[in-house]
């Protein structure tokens, strides 16, 4: 099995912090301009919704920001599995044996790859911070803590999801004569 790199995409991650500031700027408008204003808004939820995104939209722009400066490879796929540098809930890598079932999702437009593996928690137990607590609540939702998107890879979601399907199909196809 030859190895895949797949870089991360710089004008990928330029343009989720501009996002990021945009939306850091929209929540300073909402704090400060319309909940000023005389109207017949709750000013309470205004403000929360503003202090909202300037809390999740900084943290995103920060962590943009240093992917940018990231040297490491987004995503490598080798005889191995798949070592994830891709988002703030990477781990690492995901080694082939442990996968059990690979399922794509999709919130709003975003398209994502689970992956369900034999020992979810020895993949929790090796995050700290802030990616445990990302981790755990992809494990609470979705049954898995792992998750792969090609949002910060130069790499479309189709090819990525093929590209991954793919190998573990090869993989265990291996395993599978491996055993008879």
């Amino acid at each position: 099995m030859n190895r895949i790199e797949i870089p991360l995409s710089k004008t990928k991650i330029l343009l989720t912090i501009v996002g990021s500031i945009l939306f850091v700027i929209a929540g300073f408008y909402l704090m400060n301009t319309i909940a000023n204003q005389q109207t017949k808004v709750n000013l309470t939820i205004v403000k929360g919704v503003g202090i909202a995104a300037i809390l999740f939209f900084t943290t995103i722009g920060i962590y943009a920001i240093k992917k940018l400066f990231d040297k490491k490879t987004g995503l490598i796929i080798d005889e191995n599995g798949i070592l994830d540098n891709t988002n703030a809930s990477s781990i690492g890598l995901i080694k082939w044996t442990d996968i059990t079932v690979i399922k794509t999702e999709q919130i709003a437009s975003t398209k994502f790859l689970l992956i369900y593996t034999i020992n979810p928690g020895f993949y929790l137990d090796k995050a700290k911070g802030l990616t445990k607590k990302l981790m755990a609540g992809n494990n609470s939702m979705y049954g898995t803590p792992l998750s792969i998107t090609s949002g910060a890879l130069k790499c479309n979601f189709n090819n990525l999801e093929k590209l991954i399907n793919d190998r573990f199909d090869e993989h265990k196809g291996i395993r599978q004569n491996a055993g008879s």
